[in-house]
C-alpha cells in the first residue's frame, strides 16, 4: 500500500531545527518511496482549540490532511520540558482521525527531549494511535553546520531510520486497522471505528 506520511512541525521560529529535522527525513521518506506532506504550524496556524469552536478555513485545510495521512511525524521544540503550544494546539483538535496510525517523534533540545516526546506520545496513545519504540532528539549548536544542513553524521542516520521504520511499519500497521475494519471480528479495537 502506499504510505502518505505527514509531518507536523509545530515550532513558530523561522528557521527551527526541529523542522530542518523534520524536512530531512520526510525528504528519506519519499526515498522510501512513501508520499509526503509537511504542515507548518507556523505557517498555517490553528485558532486555539476550543470545543464550540466554528470552522475555519485553516482547520479545514489540516483536517483534510490528517485524513489523508496514515502515518506522522510529529517535530517539536523542547519549551521547559513540554511540548509546544502549538503542538498541543494541534493534537486537541483531533482523535478518531489517530486510531490505527503510527507516529515518529522528533524534539530540538538540548535536554534530549525525552519528556516532550513522552508527551506526545501519551496524548497520540489515547486516541489509540501507535508509536514508534524511539523518538529523535536534536540539539542546534551541535547537529547543524551555519548553513541550516544536518552536519552530525549519526543523527542524518537515525532520521533515515525513522523514515524508514515509518514506511514499512505504519503500512503494516494500517493495512491490519483498514482489514479489521472491513471484517467483522469484534474482538479488536477497531471494531469500535466501524460504521454500523
Amino acid at each position: 500500500m502506499t504510505v502518505n506520511i505527514l509531518g507536523v512541525a509545530s515550532s513558530l521560529r523561522n528557521g527551527a531545527s526541529s523542522t530542518k529535522a523534520l524536512k530531512v527525513t520526510l525528504d528519506h521518506a519519499k526515498q522510501n518511496g512513501a508520499v509526503i506532506r509537511l504542515l507548518d504550524l507556523n505557517e498555517t496556524p490553528l485558532p486555539m482549540y476550543s470545543p464550540n469552536s466554528t470552522d475555519s478555513p485553516e482547520l479545514k485545510k489540516i483536517t483534510e490532511s490528517v485524513s489523508w495521512a496514515n502515518v506522522f511525524i510529529l517535530a517539536s521544540p523542547d519549551y521547559h520540558g513540554s511540548l509546544s503550544g502549538a503542538m498541543k494546539n494541534f493534537l486537541d483538535y483531533f482523535w478518531s482521525e489517530f486510531a490505527g496510525k503510527t507516529f515518529g517523534y522528533i524534539c530540538a533540545s538540548h535536554e534530549k527531549g525525552l519528556t516532550v516526546m513522552d508527551q506526545m506520545r501519551t496524548a497520540v496513545r489515547q486516541c489509540y494511535g501507535w508509536s514508534l519504540p524511539y523518538g529523535i532528539s536534536v540539539n542546534s549548536d551541535e547537529d547543524f553546520d551555519k548553513n541550516g544542513n544536518v552536519s552530525n553524521s549519526k543523527l542524518q542516520g537515525r532520521l533515515a531510520m525513522m523514515a524508514r521504520d515509518l514506511t514499512v511499519y505504519g503500512s503494516v500497521i494500517y493495512k491490519q486497522f483498514e482489514e479489521d475494519i472491513g471484517g467483522s471480528n469484534s474482538n479488536t479495537f477497531a471494531a469500535f471505528y466501524r460504521d454500523n
